[in-house]
């Protein structure tokens, strides 16, 4: 670890998080444009095709991430059901009925429920500094919703379920968390080919067209990168920076989603649009520069999962000790320490 990541060990689960964002915000007004007269269902499963992509060359080497197991069978099939059926296919419906601008921006409220969510279900810390950041979210949110809500009513329906999308892959960004630890590249395998599986079963029972080579290979293109690299660059963020706070940053994907359809030549936006896109970026800043720092106890742990020796929290020995991350299951012995912390695997403790 940097001298840097160990004063501020929020901003490397920050940047990756940001990575994640930007992949994906590049995708909305992409997918719009390359799913135009394409069923929502057939393109939600190429998306997920090119997402699986990923997933199968960058599994990495048993003794380098750690494996999913059975027991992890029944988070997948909700992951998939929520994270690549239902918010894809409601995604793509909406960006058919709304502008590529509005449906990017309205994208943030992902970050809400995801926050919410980790927050009741994981009991993640929410301070002073996380409070702050996402008021700054959700104030710039609101006013990207009132900017935009303000279209017509042809575009309410379009909104509403983008926002359906939001809650969608909120819970499964929450479900995603207990995963976090897993090789990425398998957990997106096994998401990915779950989502295909459902998407393409529902295209068929719908009697959807195959859509044109130029399509699919577009939308294979746009789903490897904006869901198979960012779901992998988001997962391994959850396990830097929890997922609240991954939520919470990847709340930027919006307004680079509208930067990206504005290029494109779609001129909805206006000034309601910078200054929640002002509110927005001032609230991923906060994150980013989160320097959590008290004394704490570490509980007796025994679990598998990727990590190095110079982090104060793996003292087990090898013989001989290997250079670099590495995973097998191995020892936590109860300790107390203080250092700057934020809410990963190794720091869920109460306040």
């Amino acid at each position: 670890m940097t001298t840097l990541t160990k004063t501020f060990p929020a901003l490397q689960g920050g940047m990756l998080a940001l990575l994640a964002a930007t992949l994906f915000g590049f995708s909305t007004p992409l997918v719009q444009r390359l799913g135009l007269g394409v069923g929502p269902f057939t393109t939600a499963a190429l998306l997920y095709a090119g997402a699986a992509l990923v997933g199968a060359f960058s599994r990495q080497p048993t003794e380098q991430e750690a494996r999913l197991l059975p027991s992890d069978l029944p988070r997948l099939l909700a992951m998939a059901l929520l994270g690549a059926a239902i918010g894809p296919v409601a995604l793509a419906w909406g960006l058919q009925h709304t502008s590529g601008t509005g449906a990017s921006l309205m994208l943030t409220l992902e970050a809400l429920f995801t926050a919410l969510l980790a927050w009741c279900l994981y009991g993640e810390t929410v301070d002073r500094r996380v409070t702050t950041a996402m008021a700054l979210l959700l104030t710039g949110g609101v006013a990207l919703v009132l900017d935009q809500g303000q279209s017509g009513y042809n575009q309410f329906w379009g909104l509403m379920a983008v926002i359906g999308a939001t809650a969608a892959w909120g819970l499964d960004n929450t479900l995603s968390r207990a995963l976090a630890e897993r090789d990425p590249g398998q957990v997106v395998l096994a998401k990915s080919g779950l989502g295909i599986a459902t998407t393409l079963a529902l295209a068929a029972l719908t009697g959807e067209l195959l859509p044109s080579t130029g399509s699919i290979l577009g939308l294979l293109t746009v789903g490897a990168s904006g869901y198979g690299l960012s779901l992998r660059f988001y997962l391994r963020a959850q396990r830097a920076f929890g997922a609240a706070r991954t939520g919470s940053v990847f709340a930027f994907a919006p307004f680079i989603g509208a930067a990206l359809a504005f290029l494109l030549g779609d001129r909805s936006g206006s000034w309601g649009m910078l200054l929640g896109g002002a509110l927005m970026l001032g609230g991923v800043l906060v994150h980013l520069i989160e320097s959590h720092h008290h004394a704490h106890d570490h509980v007796a742990l025994v679990h598998e999962h990727a990590h190095t020796h110079d982090d104060g929290h793996h003292e087990h020995s090898h013989d001989p000790m290997p250079t670099g991350a590495h995973s097998h299951l191995h020892i936590h012995t109860p300790m107390r320490h203080s250092h700057a912390h934020v809410p990963d695997v190794h720091h869920a403790h109460p306040h």
